[in-house]
């Protein structure tokens, strides 16, 4: 397995490149269209990571999928050094790390929000309010529910977990009566 070290650079160059020709929201599309080819090709990774098939092959391979979806030329010269380097197989890796660059670079902070169930319209755009207050960002929700929270909301923001969850506070009580 490769350092996600060697991922960042791949994403810190490529959103590089896309912010130097304001193609960053093009980029961004195209990213997200290959790593569906990716990840819904499986075989095609295994074309890519072949040792047995030559490069010239692997770049016509790449080529024809370009003809098909058409990308800026930002994202297809970063899709030739990837087939060049066999980093094709780490493209979700990198495309996190590349839309977590750009946000970075824009001010903008990604928070995953876990409800017990659906929120509406009204209590995302509450919510993704408050977060952007109390984070002095702008804030995108990844908002998803699971039953078993209870009651509450369990926010995380990069590496920071906010659990406000019944499911929590339940076992918080239970934590302190069985210490008692």
């Amino acid at each position: 397995m490769i350092s996600s070290a060697v991922f960042a650079r791949y994403a810190r160059a490529l959103a590089d490149v896309a912010f130097s020709t304001g193609e960053v929201d093009a980029v961004t599309a195209d990213l997200m269209t290959y790593r569906e080819i990716v990840r819904t090709s499986p075989a095609l990774l295994d074309v890519f990571d072949s040792p047995a098939i030559s490069r010239e092959a692997k770049h016509n391979l790449l080529a024809a999928l370009l003809a098909k979806f058409p990308a800026t030329r930002s994202t297809s010269n970063f899709l030739k050094v990837a087939v060049d380097h066999n980093r094709i197989r780490y493209l979700n890796a990198i495309v996190d790390l590349y839309v977590a660059t750009v946000n970075r670079r824009r001010g903008v902070v990604a928070a995953e929000v876990v409800s017990p169930a659906p929120l509406g319209e009204r209590e995302v755009a509450a919510l993704g309010e408050a977060l952007g207050k109390a984070t002095g960002s702008r804030v995108t929700l990844d908002v998803r529910t699971d039953p078993e929270l209870i009651g509450g909301l369990l926010v995380r923001i990069e590496s920071t977990v906010f659990d406000g969850s019944v499911r929590r506070q339940l076992a918080e009580v239970k934590r302190r009566l069985l210490e008692a």
